[in-house]
C-alpha cells in the first residue's frame, strides 16, 4: 500500500476519545499516527496498520 505522510486513516477500531481518524506523521517499517480527534500520537507496525485500515484520504480524496 502506498501510505504516505500527511495521509489520513480510518481505522476498523476507535480510539477511546471516539474519533476513528488518524493523521501520519511519519512513514516507514512502522507509522506513527497523530489522532485527529485528541492529538494522541502512538506508533504501529505497518502490517497491523493495514490490516485494520478502512479509508485512507490525501489532500481531500479517498485513496482506498
Amino acid at each position: 500500500m502506498d501510505i504516505q505522510r500527511g495521509d489520513i486513516l480510518t481505522l476498523k477500531k476507535k480510539h477511546p476519545c471516539g474519533s476513528y481518524e488518524w493523521e501520519v506523521i511519519r512513514a516507514g517499517a512502522d507509522f506513527r499516527l497523530k489522532c485527529c480527534g485528541c492529538g494522541h500520537q502512538i506508533v504501529i507496525a505497518r502490517k497491523a496498520a493495514e490490516k485494520s485500515l478502512k479509508k485512507q484520504m490525501r489532500g481531500g480524496e479517498q485513496i482506498f
